[in-house]
């Protein structure tokens, strides 16, 4: 036999590597000939208002220069929008890079993150490439149980994600449950209310994360300028907690990793936001026009306070997936468990109820 040849020799990465697998969006089906309708990443389905063109018209003449590092013209914008005071608040490369920037400030060997689970996809990600170790609590009916959340809690566990809306399900925890639940966590813990659909919700009981979170020193907010604000692309997240939280986490920022144009998107975005929040009412209104059909059609939809509904398909997760992506309609699938459908135009959304109805439910 010839001998085999010599292996590549290769750099020796972390072990955890081996127990990852990345985020991978969705794609079209190889055989799809027709339009494609991108409802698989929960964006808004608008493109910018003109005074956000405007701005990075104007910021793109700067590209040469280094953006600037402390966000400060952002900062006061949210400062100013939100009533917040400036200290309080934290920006990163979208509300996972803030996310990841929290991690990097609590979480080490030997500790534990918690979350529940099925939820956003990145915490397990951030959690692993930490060194803490994920405690996964189930969903009771697609909904955060946070009793079962409240017992998990050990002398470990440094932080805990409440998704609210929760991603993937939509669905929202009460104002009273959350506030429970947060006088029982212990105060050297750091809660994370994971808001980035806050602007969808229309549930008059689920809470307002940055009034619940005011008073209590271990629990931030995270929000988003990816989706009511249309700014996907851009990558712009923000925290609002405690100053002496908000000042631990900016000290794990990656420098300038919120470039210029970015930041200045996300300044007239917020000057824009009557009609942006208009737009957020119509897919708000098309969220339910979706449901109720899917409803009338026989399927079973998990109600939602998001701008994208659930389907608990369980095993037939992947197969209607891969249905809708060979009709020209990317979805997000969970082999096993369910698809994630965002609301997008009214066009859009009609292509996806005619892929549904090939497949049936």
């Amino acid at each position: 036999m010839p001998d085999e040849a010599p292996a590549v020799p290769v750099p020796r990465f972390r072990s955890v590597l081996d127990r990852i697998v990345g985020y991978r969006p969705s794609k079209a089906m190889p055989s799809l000939t027709g339009p494609t309708y991108q409802l698989a990443a929960n964006e808004s389905p608008y493109g910018p208002p003109a005074a956000v063109l405007e701005a990075i018209g104007r910021e793109a003449l700067r590209i040469n220069r280094y953006p600037d590092n402390g966000c400060a013209g952002l900062i006061a914008e949210i400062s100013a929008r939100f009533g917040v005071p400036e200290d309080g608040v934290a920006v990163g490369c979208g509300s996972v890079g803030v996310a990841q920037m929290l991690m990097a400030a609590v979480a080490e060997p030997g500790s534990e993150v918690l979350y529940a689970w099925r939820s956003f996809e990145a915490y397990p990600i951030l959690t692993r490439l930490s060194g803490a170790t994920s405690v996964e609590t189930p969903l009771r009916d697609g909904v955060h149980d946070l009793d079962a959340m409240a017992e998990a809690i050990t002398d470990r566990t440094r932080l805990v994600f409440v998704c609210n809306p929760n991603n993937p399900t939509g669905t929202v925890v009460g104002e009273a449950e959350l506030a429970a639940f947060l006088d029982r966590v212990p105060a050297d813990c750091l809660v994370v209310l994971d808001e980035a659909y806050r602007e969808y919700v229309r549930d008059p009981g689920s809470p307002d994360g940055l009034r619940i979170a005011a008073g209590r020193p271990n629990v931030v907010v995270l929000r988003t300028f990816s989706k009511a604000y249309g700014l996907a692309a851009l990558r712009v997240g923000f925290m609002v907690g405690h100053p002496v939280v908000a000042g631990a986490i900016r000290k794990t920022y990656l420098p300038f990793s919120v470039n210029g144009i970015a930041q200045a998107a996300a300044i007239a975005a917020i000057g824009a936001e009557p009609e942006l929040l208009a737009r957020v009412d119509t897919t708000v209104g098309e969220r339910e026009r979706l449901r109720a059909a899917l409803a009338a059609r026989g399927w079973t939809v998990t109600p939602s306070q998001a701008n994208f509904l659930w389907l608990p398909l369980g095993e037939r997760a992947a197969a209607f997936g891969e249905h809708c992506g060979r009709a020209g309609v990317l979805v997000r699938a969970f082999a096993g468990d369910g698809v994630r459908v965002s609301v997008g135009s009214a066009a859009e959304n009609d292509a996806f109820l005619t892929a549904a109805a090939s497949f049936g439910p």
